[in-house]
């Protein structure tokens, strides 16, 4: 099984809109983090899509190993 490339070791903060679907990228090579821009391709990764459940500032995982996916729950602490 692949591991995603860590893109950096902290959250990055993100202002979704309520109804709107987002595609967070688990490969960790996209230049486009937290989103997918297709750099996957060729990989066994796909992007993760979630839908934002209301206007707000989420933090979304960047080291790609966070066990609540696309959301930062701290994992990268102990990398």
């Amino acid at each position: 099984m692949e591991k995603p490339v860590i893109s950096q070791k902290s959250p990055i903060a993100v202002d979704v809109k309520k109804g709107e679907t987002y595609y967070w990228c688990k490969c960790g090579k996209s230049s486009n983090q937290p989103f997918c821009d297709g750099a996957h391709k060729g990989t066994s990764f796909e992007p993760l899509a979630f839908t934002a459940e209301k206007d707000e500032t989420v933090y979304l995982c960047a080291c790609k190993h966070t066990k609540t996916p696309p959301f930062c729950d701290g994992t990268h602490n102990n990398l």
